[in-house]
């Protein structure tokens, strides 16, 4: 990965919890203590400075708002239109992302080899779905053969779920993401019916947990949530139905929640202009009023609670209005924490999500103060300057 050094001046820097007027160096693509005489200088005077920006639950594959073209049609074009995602997404300031739900080992390649811009890149590799579950794209009347895709694929067993985990971690997935309810892309499954039995799910953890990685589970419902926590999951991607009851278990448990509120929105805006079937509107329509409510339970019970996306095909430019959304129900401190240091803190990257020495020089700088003026962190115009490695975009 291609590294610089800059010194940003005069800025008002994110400490956590507020800001504190400093100089960020960023010598080698890391902030030091001391900075490079010979480094590129930004002036950041008058302005405020927070850590790269994660979105924990992004799709670079997910080309088309139909399961079966994103699961069947050509990996080239995929992967060049997922490199073409993953560059809007580091001019928005999101510096880091976790793929959950496709992304491999050849996409993860090009970017550590600069061969486009990216953000930092942390993949899955396709999700694991039961028959006729979340990642089954298959509609009822549809009599075709399907086992995988680029996003998905169908396992069913314990034993083949313990080969499927091994296999990705075996090609460099950073975590296991695993369907345990219904959801509103897919086409036969009831939202809030959990997935996948207590036996299967165990044992994806096991796998997952013995080399030293963990499993995400897209989940809606209370029970769904539960009977996922109950079997080690350790971050939960959407939650939007959960109850307190729930995110109390979560909260014993230290599982994550993730977010994903941009998806709902989006859909419910411009779901059917741009071809959504019904069978997902009507879907979307049970979770969308829920999601605010559930990023509230979940801080009032203590959950750490990130920030995701989860936005397909043409939506994907809607990103920045997940920022917005969070922000109406947990506010700006606590969304700023969501897109940095708690997305750190589930990924496992010390060196993210903050702008001590030893951190990766990545950072975005504001016009305005994002506490006092929130629209800041969701205004591309607001955003002058996004910082990667030490490099300016």
């Amino acid at each position: 990965m291609r590294t610089a050094s800059i010194t940003i001046t005069g800025a008002q820097v994110w400490n956590g919890d507020g800001f504190d007027a400093r100089d960020v160096h960023i010598v080698d693509g890391r902030v030091a203590d001391a900075g490079d005489p010979d480094a590129r200088r930004l002036d950041g005077s008058g302005r405020w400075l927070v850590p790269g920006l994660i979105d924990a639950h992004f799709h670079a594959y997910a080309t088309s708002m139909d399961g079966l073209e994103n699961e069947r049609g050509p990996l080239s074009y995929a992967a060049i239109n997922g490199a073409t995602r993953l560059s809007k997404a580091l001019q928005r300031g999101f510096t880091t992302v976790r793929d959950v739900a496709g992304g491999d080992i050849g996409l993860a390649r090009a970017i550590d080899a600069d061969l486009f811009p990216s953000p930092r890149y942390h993949f899955t590799g396709p999700a694991l779905s039961q028959t006729g579950g979340h990642g089954d794209p298959r509609s009822a009347h549809v009599d075709v053969c399907f086992s995988h895709g680029h996003m998905c694929e169908v396992v069913d067993g314990v034993d083949n779920l313990r080969l499927a985990v091994r296999n990705r971690l075996r090609t460099g997935a950073h975590a296991i993401k695993v369907m345990a309810s219904g959801g509103v892309f897919s086409l036969t499954d009831p939202i809030r019916v959990p997935q996948y039995s207590a036996d299967e799910l165990r044992a994806v953890v096991d796998e997952a947990t013995r080399r030293g990685s963990y499993v995400c589970a897209h989940a809606y419902s209370s029970e769904a949530v539960q009977h996922a926590v109950t079997a080690g999951v350790r971050s939960i991607e959407h939650g939007n139905l959960i109850d307190a009851e729930t995110a109390r278990l979560m909260a014993e448990a230290g599982a994550f929640l993730v977010p994903t509120l941009a998806a709902y929105d989006a859909m419910d805006r411009r779901g059917a202009e741009i071809g959504l079937n019904e069978t997902s509107l009507a879907k979307n329509s049970e979770v969308l009023s829920k999601g605010q409510d559930a990023v509230r339970l979940a801080h009032e019970a203590g959950v750490r609670v990130g920030f995701g996306t989860d936005l397909m095909g043409d939506l994907e430019d809607d990103q920045l209005a997940g920022i917005r959304l969070q922000v109406e129900a947990s506010g700006a401190a606590a969304t700023l924490r969501s897109m940095t240091a708690v997305n750190a803190e589930l990924i496992g990257d010390e060196s993210l999500g903050h702008l001590n020495a030893g951190a990766y020089g990545d950072a975005v700088l504001l016009a305005s103060d994002p506490l006092a003026e929130p629209a800041a962190l969701w205004q591309q115009d607001a955003r002058l300057a996004v910082v990667r490695a030490g490099s300016v975009i």
